[in-house]
């Protein structure tokens, strides 16, 4: 890489002497997530991985991508940049546990205006921990500089997970009855979805009280509140998979309890949702007021204080409740599932 140089590409507002510098960076933050399968360094044209198969019949693959979204402009306002990372890990492996898999890797995408070594380091800090939380190894990515096309100050990143499941351990939906029980695990608040309506009722962009504390935050500032990250459910639904025979589960994203809830739900069955069993964080109502959104919108946009919720057997919800809970997950049963054609009811 000595020799690597290009003036001309230089000029052109590409620095690859930046690049090599933001991977030396990095390099510290990568190794705290290997795991036993790597079998490659960070630098190399594809990350390897050999998955530990033993005990498995019929191992599947099961890959889930996605990115941070618009919450990065809160970021970029308050200059800090060690915590979206976890966000970008989060959206993906907490998909990838919904179907019963344990994620193995993680590989991220960051593409910036300009490549500041500096700051590409603390993104990447925020993504190794991400994967520190979710067990995944961070075996590769890549940081693209691309001048003229996004701004100076700021950049993209988006990321994928490969996770593994036995077939016979896949969760199938076609199993959830009338009579389930819903529980719900809490967030640690907006996570990663509808920032383009926070932004908009809040106008952060010109917003000066984005930093000033909040009394209803304990001090905090309603952008470090916005800003943090999305909780990873991982470890604990791991556990709870091998304690509990898990009926489906569902990652509450964008769309909210109306549109992620009824996608681990068959044909005719529904879930009836008690509203006023639900510990709904501050920041929500925050969001409701000033913005004066309906209640429906609020939960078809957000997760309302539920990260995740979980389906399973009346039978075994004592079970179930006990297992989170060992493993720091303060989750509660929050409805029921009925015979009914509307997928989610919010009573």
């Amino acid at each position: 890489m000595k020799n690597s140089r290009s003036e001309s590409y230089e000029k052109a507002g590409v620095d690859i002497i930046a690049g090599y510098r933001a991977v030396e960076l990095m390099k510290e933050h990568v190794a705290r997530t290997n795991t036993p399968g790597v079998m490659s360094d960070v630098g190399g044209f594809g990350g390897l991985f050999m998955p530990n198969l033993t005990g498995m019949k019929t191992p599947v693959l099961v890959s889930g991508t996605d990115g941070v979204g618009s919450k990065l402009k809160l970021a970029f306002l308050m200059d800090k940049h060690d915590t979206v990372g976890i966000d970008c890990v989060a959206m993906c492996v907490n998909d990838v546990i919904c179907c019963g898999a344990k994620p193995l890797f993680f590989l991220d995408y960051i593409a910036c205006g300009k490549n500041i070594p500096e700051r590409i380091a603390q993104i990447v800090s925020g993504i190794a921990e991400g994967c520190v939380q979710s067990g995944s190894a961070l075996i590769g990515g890549e940081t693209a500089e691309m001048p003229g096309f996004y701004p100076v100050d700021e950049y993209d990143l988006a990321g994928f997970s490969v996770g593994i499941v036995d077939r016979d351990k896949i969760l199938d939906k076609n199993n959830v009855c009338a009579g389930d029980v819903v529980i719900g695990l809490p967030s640690s608040g907006v996570h990663s979805n509808g920032f383009s309506l926070v932004r908009k009722v809040f106008d952060v962009e010109h917003n000066p009280d984005i930093r000033k504390p909040v009394a209803e935050f304990g001090g905090k500032s309603l952008g470090e509140v916005l800003l943090t990250p999305t909780k990873i459910y991982v470890k604990a639904i791991t556990a709870l998979l091998d304690a509990v025979p898990v009926k489906s589960i569902s990652h509450i994203t964008g769309g909210g309890f109306y549109e992620n809830i009824p996608r681990s739900l068959p044909a005719g069955m529904s879930a009836k949702i008690e509203k006023s069993v639900l510990t709904i964080p501050p920041v929500f109502d925050l969001i409701a007021k000033t913005g004066d959104i309906p209640e429906r919108d609020m939960f078809n946009t957000f997760n309302m204080g539920i990260g995740m919720s979980v389906v399973v057997d009346k039978n075994d919800v004592d079970k179930t409740l006990a297992v989170l809970r060992e493993q720091g997950e303060a989750a509660y049963v929050i409805g029921e599932i009925v015979a009914s054609d509307d997928g989610m009811i919010l009573c």
